[in-house]
Formats: C-alpha cells, sequence, structure tokens
C-alpha cells in the first residue's frame, strides 16, 4: 500500500501520443519491449486466452497491457489511484473528478475538432485519441493504517491504438480484459432517487424481501412486481458434455421499473428459482434493519452506523469483499453503485445457500 502514501507529484508523468503510444509505450511493441520498458510482469496477475490474446499487470507502474495475437500491444488501462498520470495536451486524465474532467475533455475536443461520444459507463470516450476514461472508487487509509473506500469517484483511462480506437469494447483483446456485453450500459447520467420516495420493503432475513420470497421461479417474480417484464435475462450453458451444449439456463432478471435484480440458481426440478435480489443503489426500493436504511445512502455513514449497532448490541461482524461491514449470520451483501462522482450504498438480499 506504499503507493497510497505516494504523493501526486511523485507519481510517473506521462504524456498520451494519440494512437501511438503512451510514455515509454508504443502500441505495436511486442511484450519483450514492453517488459524492457516496464520490468517484469506481476506474477499471476494476467490472463492468457486460447486464442493468443493476453493481459498482463505490471509491477511499479499499475497498469494493465493488453496484447492481440502474437504478444503485440494493442492496449493500455491506467489504474485511477495506482497508476501514472497521463496527460493528453493540458488536460489530466488521472485521478480526476470525472465531472470536471468530463468538462476539461468536451473544451479540448472542441479546439481540435474531434468527436467526444460516450462509452459503456457514461463517460466520454475520443476515437480520436484512442481514449475511454472511466472511474473507480477512491481509496484511502483508515486510521487503523488499512485500505478502506471512500464515498467519492475518480478517473481511470484505457488507451488503445487505432485499430481498436474506434470502440474499444467491443473488441476482441479488451473484451478479454473486461467482457462488458451483458452489463448494463449508462447514457452517461447517474439519477439518485431520494430515499423518501423509494418504496419501502420489509426484509426478512433468508425468507423474504418485499413482495419476492426465496425460492420463486421467474413467473412467479414476475408477477410479484406487478408484472414488470425483465429489461434484461443473464444466464449462461453449462459445460459441453459428450460434445453438445447443455441447456442455456438463467442467472439474472433485471427490473429497471422496481429497480431490482432476480438472481436464481438451478433448482434440480430445472426451473431456476430465487436465491437472491439486488436493490439497486441509485433506484432500488429501501431496505432498513435495525432502523437503519441500507440503500442509497453514503456508503461511509452507512459502515459507520452498522459498526456501532453491532458494539451497542454486542453482536457478530463480517465484513463483504467490498469492505462494507455488515451482521454476521445475516446472508446480506452490501455494495456501492456509482452516482457520478460519488457512491451511493447497494444491497443485495440472499437465501441461508446462496454464497455470500
Amino acid at each position: 500500500m506504499s503507493w497510497l502514501r505516494r504523493k501526486a507529484e511523485d507519481r510517473p508523468r506521462w504524456v498520451l501520443d494519440p494512437l501511438v503510444g503512451v510514455g515509454p509505450l508504443r502500441f505495436g511493441m511486442d511484450s519483450d519491449e514492453v517488459k524492457a520498458a516496464l520490468g517484469g510482469p506481476l506474477p499471476g496477475n494476467g490472463q492468457v486466452a486460447a486464442d493468443g490474446i493476453r493481459w498482463q499487470a505490471y509491477q511499479g507502474t499499475s497498469l494493465t497491457c493488453i496484447y492481440d495475437r502474437g504478444m503485440i500491444l494493442v492496449a493500455v488501462a491506467v489504474h485511477a489511484m495506482e497508476g501514472p498520470l497521463v496527460r493528453v495536451g493540458e488536460v489530466e486524465l488521472i485521478g480526476r473528478v470525472p465531472s470536471e474532467l468530463r468538462a476539461e475533455i468536451h473544451d479540448l475536443a472542441q479546439s481540435e475538432d474531434v468527436v467526444v461520444q460516450v462509452n459503456w459507463t457514461g463517460d466520454p470516450e475520443i476515437p480520436a485519441w484512442g481514449v475511454s476514461l472511466g472511474a473507480g472508487r477512491e481509496l484511502g487509509l483508515s486510521a487503523e493504517g488499512g485500505l478502506e473506500p471512500k464515498d467519492t469517484m475518480v478517473t481511470s483511462a484505457l488507451l488503445v491504438g487505432p485499430g481498436l480506437a474506434h470502440d474499444p469494447y467491443s473488441t476482441a483483446p479488451v473484451m478479454h480484459w473486461r467482457n462488458v456485453r451483458e452489463r448494463a450500459r449508462n447514457p452517461g447520467a447517474w439519477p439518485v432517487v431520494p430515499s423518501h420516495e423509494r418504496p419501502l420493503w420489509e426484509w426478512a432475513p433468508l425468507e423474504r424481501v418485499g413482495p419476492l420470497r426465496f425460492g420463486m421461479s421467474p413467473d412467479e417474480v414476475s408477477a410479484a412486481l406487478d408484472g414488470e417484464t425483465p429489461a434484461a435475462r443473464l444466464g449462461h450453458f453449462p459445460h459441453w458434455r459428450f460434445g453438445r451444449p447443455g441447456q442455456w439456463q438463467l442467472s439474472e432478471d433485471r427490473f429497471e421499473k422496481a429497480g431490482v435484480s432476480a438472481h436464481y440458481w438451478r433448482h434440480p426440478d430445472g426451473v431456476p428459482h430465487l436465491g437472491a435480489v439486488t436493490s439497486y443503489g441509485r433506484t432500488g426500493p429501501q431496505v432498513l434493519h435495525a432502523g437503519i436504511p441500507l440503500v442509497g445512502v453514503t456508503p461511509s455513514a452507512l459502515d459507520a452506523a452498522i459498526i456501532r449497532h453491532i458494539e451497542d448490541h454486542d453482536l457478530g461482524l463480517r465484513f463483504c469483499p467490498s469492505a462494507a461491514a455488515v451482521w454476521d449470520g445475516l446472508q446480506l451483501v452490501l455494495n456501492a453503485a456509482r452516482a457520478g462522482d460519488v457512491a451511493v450504498s447497494e444491497a443485495t438480499f440472499c437465501t441461508e445457500e446462496w454464497e455470500v
């Protein structure tokens, strides 16, 4: 975590040469040339696909290099908190407040007469520069010296060569690194419904949340949500057997009007059964536990309220993969959803058998 104590002025400062390269890297380099420029890759922080496409994280620079077949560099992903500070023109791209960077990018693009489009995260994407921006939660050090996420978002960037610039996330090399085809596309807005305007759902842990009872079939879930049709359905095929794929299996229904996702598992009777429900951070129903609102609130304030309640009542404490604190023994997972420049809390309620 030494990078957290490193001041911005001590981070490497790289200049983007649009569609040509960034810092010491040039698109078209082979992996040996990249290693010579950056040093060795981080062990275990990479992946090679069957078709030869690969991505690899590199130590000391905190970025990911994405290779096409033949181990030819075609893209570089720069981390929001750890990566080099990359500049295009006079505009810094990394670790910025997203809305501030968006305004500066549009001004620079207008002055250079280039087009700015919106990528899958709702952030600016500029094909003429090979730049696709993103954002992640800012990280900091807690009072105890541990790593903790903050309530604010900071910018990251995917930088690509000319072959990927038109639509980077639809290309095979980038999809191997981050496949976003089944993720909801953001139009570039993050409206948050106020808590008092959300429907209030009751949660009976391990049994139901609102009108949704664990074990329901997809048809029963839709009926319980006033007949709403899923806006998207996600699933997968099981592993092939005897050279033939099995039947497609539903894993998730997304209900945009209700503001929830229904997560299913395959029951022995062949019908998907409801195993978990996510209430969306920006638009989902509000759910209280011990009088504490769990959805659409500031993550740090929610974390503090839960820990205070657990300590006051001598209850068990567990931490989610997101580092959020929750009550031990409850099948609850707390995450954070982006709301523009900040984050809001999002909750998933699970049946007893669901892995959390």
